[in-house]
């Protein structure tokens, strides 16, 4: 590739016409429109740009949609209900109606029958995946098991041999067989049933933290279904067994009290300093690691009251803990009173605003008590702690940030790892007690349940008073000051979804909306089902035919039976008298259909016709071959559990075979859908090579180029062994150097990742010009970025860093940072301080441009010691080059984008870095224009991107960065096997584009010799018409497609390959263009398809495994996965970080990716091979 073709994708744009759609270039058909790329860079940076055409297109959408709403608002006014629709935020998603969640607000007329009680019952958040019950066991088990068309065969002789008539030896021996098929089976399924009827009662009986002794009228006062109320179980009032063993069990394990402060000072975000002084005990008391059950007679009560509150609580019992005057944290509260109040009822705002009304009348009864996560219910305040897992979908009213953020782990919902932004609502941010919950009164106006995990719209009603937040509490209680309806919107960032985990926050208080089977997460998910292997389905087919040859045998041996029944003078008359069953010839050919007596046909007939009857010749469908294939499948899966190869040590597990009867199915896959986070990857980012002033470092070597050595036949690296040898050498050597330059405190030389001597090199000697731009590189690296430092031991290891952050990519970027010389210490409203070269600098924050998809990058503005206003920006090569000065250097731009280009071939993750200095009049300009975009009630998103475009220009490159997303081990040389094999891998993530395909490459499923085709569409024409292009684009490269085997799977000379997101995957999932999607996938070698929900995930396997009649096999290792391993043929689940949910509701369970060819290729063949030549033997012999 020429240089100038190389550099053409990173030219800069005229700044006036950013928006102007580059589609015209030589890459691109004229007539087909569908551009194709091959190596790493240009597929991400081609996936970049379709995302942002798609936007361009969106932007271009709402804008004309606002004009004509603008224009219709003028002519006609929205009625009561249109308004209701309007304040919804979009059409709803379901069919359901939606719903209405009082806090102490009357239910509305709708809301109630005509006694006042709740009209709608909602699900208990009680959740249940398993298939029985231990009612419903026995029928259900046995109507599966009669799926089987010779189990009702069998069935019917055993009934036919029970009647004397038909002359049957031994009935009771006849049913051995068949009782013991089906005694096996259930016991088999029994267990498998059982393990995941354990997980969910663990999931179930998990414990949580709501607001007792209040009554939630969304619920009535007595819910107990019919069958309780009569046998007088669980009354309303009493604390269940569950709930009384719970806090027992917290009481003797001395857990502390709760206590609810906001973090309104400007605090560092590290949790915990150095020191115990004062500002360390509040922080720990915010972060509350202190909260205990209290045992209090009949009352559970908790949190413990101190005895000055208990004057004012008479009717409670004061078996309760308190602080001891003489305990060393007295003196400590008492200097941080103003801040701290270490009472167990958390410090009350005593001012009205927003949702609270301290004019209100309420019974002071409130407290936080603990509880377990299936007693919760619609319209229950709960409050979380840090590492708390969420019990239900909560909308969050108050967090302990005062500006009301809280940080979300959602790995086990979509596997990711990095931590996610949620924010509380602005009319509840002010509650902070359960007293404030009582003073609250205020209506969240849900729209139905649905899957969407992206999307959540519903409405906060409540009266409140004008310019509220103006107005102390004092000085408006009792002043008459009118209240009025208001509402603010509630978003999917409003939201916590059940199976997420809290981290660095340290309380939330929220709204359940959303229990059990409503919940996101239980609706991505699906029944479990019952599978049954291909063999087992066809042997129906077989076992038919055979019994209709057996049918027409026995129609014969009835009819020769009747006709030597009609002949007289025939011995029978003499010696075979009254041994008849009947006098009627046809009754007692029909007995002989079933049965014939040998005494009754000439002695000639007796042998041929004996053999001819249905009870007789039963074994025309063998009942031993089913007794044989349950003992060969069983010890099959014996073989699985005890192959040493499949043993994972750092888990101490080899592969645990879930069901037992589809082991067969493993020799006969077609297509693997795999997710991508914890499933190919480990989760784990590492820096390895950086760009600086056109210089590279690090001596990293990634699976990517080692697996495009092997494909072009080069044998340039050294073996792993070999490279970890020479990198481990390397790397003492390089910090043996740093450490003779500058001290570095926080240095963790075990997890230095950035292995590079000439780093070391160019910061040592400081005549080096170089010297000067790694600094200026890596305190960007230390400044640019939205991590969370934290002191996990302050008194042990005080100079011990962790970094806590949205991204894992930020994460690595700092640390990094911190490795080379270049810490981030701490972080507050006020400063950010760093070190460099062991000297201590601070900054000033002054603005943060948050990331997201459509910006691509991310930028922090920022005073630095100098007393200088610097823009840092970082992001997506080809975003920040159409953002660069003009005047920039053209060989610094040439050699970094160069550099960046070899980074993303070789199967990393690359980010440009870049700054420029403002004015003091530029930037206090730009500020306020950003307020106004700010405080914008329509388009907010859209007029603060504009804003951030007027100060993000004129940049100058400091570097590039580049990560490796760590695959598991093997994974590389597992892919190729199985694409030896034959086997075509699907990738399922929720990851965004670029990451998909940067792992793509890595683990070499992508290759630069394929074709690449990325689909982005925002319509169900326009996905249509990328199909069709993208299917005219396949037979204009590849030409036609031959059909080479039996399932009509296309092959191919050349690799090609498709990229969709997962709004262009919604709507290629349509009936109308489903076949031709289809069509498209299968004939690509691989297909990645991104930001896909779970949902979609399953029925995208659904749609390869039914359309094409081809066995399907899914893996991932996340509750995010269960959907679609449930769908397919075999489901694999990996043992991991993310929890057991995958693993509980797969087939086979394992540690690793690269087991999944030894189950395939080895155990997988070996079993259809058994089970189908014993199946060939068994009907060969009968």
């Amino acid at each position: 590739m020429s240089m100038n073709s190389l550099f053409r994708r990173n030219q800069q744009p005229n700044p006036d016409n950013l928006d102007a759609d580059t589609d015209e270039d030589d890459q691109i058909d004229p007539n087909l429109r569908l551009r194709t790329v091959r190596t790493a860079a240009s597929t991400i940076a081609e996936s970049i740009r379709s995302e942002q055409r798609m936007e361009r297109r969106r932007i271009k959408r709402r804008r004309l949609w606002g004009s004509l709403k603008s224009k219709k608002s003028t002519t006609s006014a929205l009625t009561v209900g249109e308004q209701r629709r309007d304040s919804s935020s979009g059409p709803t998603p379901s069919n359901k109606p939606r719903r209405n969640v009082y806090v102490n607000c009357n239910l509305a007329p709708q809301d109630k029958d005509s006694h006042g009680r709740p009209l709608h019952t909602f699900v208990r958040n009680k959740v249940k995946t398993t298939k029985y019950t231990i009612i419903t066991f026995i029928p259900k088990n046995l109507y599966e098991q009669f799926r089987r068309v010779a189990n009702l065969y069998f069935l019917g002789l055993v009934c036919i041999q029970v009647f004397p008539i038909f002359g049957a030896a031994a009935p009771q021996i006849a049913m051995l067989p068949l009782l013991f098929i089906l005694t096996v089976t259930a016991l088999k399924d029994g267990v498998e049933d059982y393990r995941r009827g354990v997980v969910d009662e663990e999931v179930n009986n998990s414990a949580a933290t709501k607001l007792g002794d209040w009554r939630n009228v969304n619920v009535p006062d007595d819910s107990r279904p019919f069958w309780q109320k009569l046998l007088g179980l669980n009354r309303p009032g009493t604390i269940s067994r569950g709930v009384r063993r719970l806090r027992e069990k917290e009481l003797e394990e001395g857990a502390g009290k709760i206590v609810l402060t906001k973090n309104v000072a400007d605090d560092a975000s590290e949790k915990t300093g150095p020191k115990e002084d004062a500002h360390t005990f509040v922080q720990r008391a915010r972060s509350l690691e202190d909260i205990q059950s209290v045992h209090s007679g009949e009352m559970h009560e908790y949190p413990p009251i101190p005895t000055d509150v208990l004057g004012s609580r008479a009717n409670l019992t004061i078996d309760q803990a308190l602080i001891s005057p003489d305990d060393p944290r007295a003196g400590r509260l008492n200097q941080s009173a103003a801040e701290l109040s270490y009472y167990p009822s958390s410090t009350r705002t005593g001012a009205s605003g927003g949702v609270l009304d301290w004019s209100r009348q309420t019974p002071g009864t409130a407290k936080w008590e603990r509880t377990l996560w299936k007693k919760l219910e619609i319209g229950d305040v709960v409050l979380l702690r840090d590492n708390d897992q969420i019990p239900a979908d909560i909308v969050v009213l108050s967090t302990s940030d005062a500006d009301g953020l809280c940080y979300v782990e959602t790995k086990n919902l979509d596997g990711e790892t990095n931590l996610k932004p949620r924010k509380s609502l602005k009319a509840t941010s002010m509650i902070s007690s359960e007293e404030d919950v009582e003073h609250a009164s205020f209506i969240v106006d849900s729209e139905p349940p649905h899957p969407n995990l992206y999307l959540y719209n519903a409405v906060l009603r409540y009266q409140g008073r004008p310019d509220s937040d103006e107005v102390s509490g004092e000085a408006t209680q009792g002043t008459g000051v009118p209240k009025e309806a208001q509402t603010e919107p509630v978003t999917i960032n409003n939201l916590l979804l059940r199976g997420c985990t809290v981290r660095n926050t340290g309380w939330i208080i929220g709204l359940v909306v959303f229990t059990g089977a409503d919940t996101k997460i239980m609706l991505n998910g699906g029944d479990t089902p019952s599978k049954r292997s291909k063999i087992e389905k066809e042997t129906n087919f077989n076992v038919i035919m055979n019994f209709l040859i057996l049918l027409s045998m026995c129609v014969s041996t009835a009819i020769v039976s009747g006709y030597f029944e009609t002949l007289t003078n025939t011995s029978s008359d003499f010696y075979e008298t009254d041994s008849q069953p009947s006098k009627y010839v046809v009754l007692n050919s029909l007995i002989t259909f079933w049965y014939v007596p040998i005494t009754t046909i000439p002695v000639f007939w007796a042998d041929w016709l004996s053999s001819s009857c249905l009870i007789a010749f039963q074994n025309i469908v063998p009942i031993s071959l089913y007794i044989s294939i349950e003992i060969v499948k069983t010890i099959q899966a014996y073989f699985i559990s005890q192959d040493v190869d499949m043993w994972y040590q750092p888990y101490d597990t080899a592969c645990v075979p879930k069901t037992w009867n589809i082991s067969d199915d493993l020799g006969q896959i077609e297509y693997i859908f795999s997710d991508k986070t914890g499933t190919l990857t480990q989760n784990i980012m590492e820096f390895q090579k950086c760009s600086v002033n056109g210089v590279t470092y690090g001596e990293g070597i990634t699976e990517a180029m080692r697996g495009a050595a092997k494909r072009e036949g080069r044998d340039d690296y050294p073996d792993p062994q070999e490279q970890a040898e020479q990198l481990k050498e390397m790397k003492a050597t390089m910090l043996e150097k740093m450490a003779k330059t500058f001290k570095n405190r926080y240095l963790q030389a075990e997890r230095v990742t950035l292995v590079a001597p000439n780093l070391a090199e160019h910061l040592a000697d400081k005549t080096n010009p170089q010297r000067q731009h790694l600094i200026q590189f890596f305190r960007a690296l230390a400044v640019c970025h939205t991590v969370l430092s934290d002191r996990p031991e302050p008194r042990d290891q005080p100079y011990r860093l962790d970094y806590k952050a949205e991204s894992p990519d930020e994460a690595a970027l700092v640390a990094a940072a911190r490795d080379a010389g270049f810490p981030f210490v701490a972080k507050s409203n006020t400063s950010i301080d760093i070190e460099v070269m062991g000297q201590p600098e601070r900054y000033i924050p002054l603005r943060v441009l948050e990331f997201n998809s459509t910006r691509k990058r991310m930028s922090v503005i920022v005073r630095n010691p100098e007393g200088k206003i610097v823009l840092y920006c970082k992001g997506a090569d080809s975003v920040i080059y159409a953002r660069l000065a003009s005047d920039h250097d053209p060989a610094l731009k040439e050699a970094t984008a160069r550099d960046m280009e070899a980074f993303a071939n070789a199967g990393l993750r690359t980010l440009c870095i870049s700054y420029r200095y403002l004015s003091e009049e530029e930037y206090l300009n730009w500020s306020r224009q950003h307020d106004v975009a700010s405080s914008a009630t329509e388009n907010r998103e859209e007029e603060i991107d504009k804003v951030n475009e007027k100060v993000e220009h004129s940049l100058n490159i400091l570097g590039a960065t580049a990560l490796e997303d760590k695959l598991q081990e093997g994974v590389p040389d597992a892919i190729e096997t199985l694409h030896q094999a034959g086997i075509k891998l699907w990738i399922l993530t929720g990851d965004k584009v670029q990451t998909a395909i940067e792992i793509g490459f890595s683990c070499n499923l992508l290759k630069s010799d394929m074709e690449i085709m990325i689909l982005a569409a925002d319509s169900l024409d326009d996905a249509r018409n990328k199909v069709e292009a993208a299917l005219n684009k396949l037979a204009t490269i590849l030409g036609p497609p031959q059909k080479s085997n039996k399932s009509g799977i296309a092959s191919r000379k050349k690799g090609c390959a498709v990229v969709i997101d997962g709004d262009t995957l919604r709507h290629a999932l349509d009936p109308s263009i489903k076949p031709l999607f289809l069509s498209l996938g299968t004939q690509c070698d691989t297909v990645v398809c991104c930001r896909v929900s779970p949902a979609q995930k399953a029925l995208t396997v659904k749609l390869v495994k039914d359309g094409c009649n081809a066995m399907t096999l899914s893996i991932g290792d996340g509750a995010n996965d269960v959907a679609m391993i449930q769908e397919a043929n075999i489901g694999c689940g990996l043992l991991g970080l993310e929890g057991s949910q995958a693993a509980m509701s797969a087939d086979y369970a394992f540690g690793q990716f690269r087991f999944l060819t030894k189950l395939l290729l080895v155990h997988g063949r070996w079993s259809y091979i058994r089970v189908a030549d014993m199946h060939s033997n068994f009907f060969y012999k009968a």
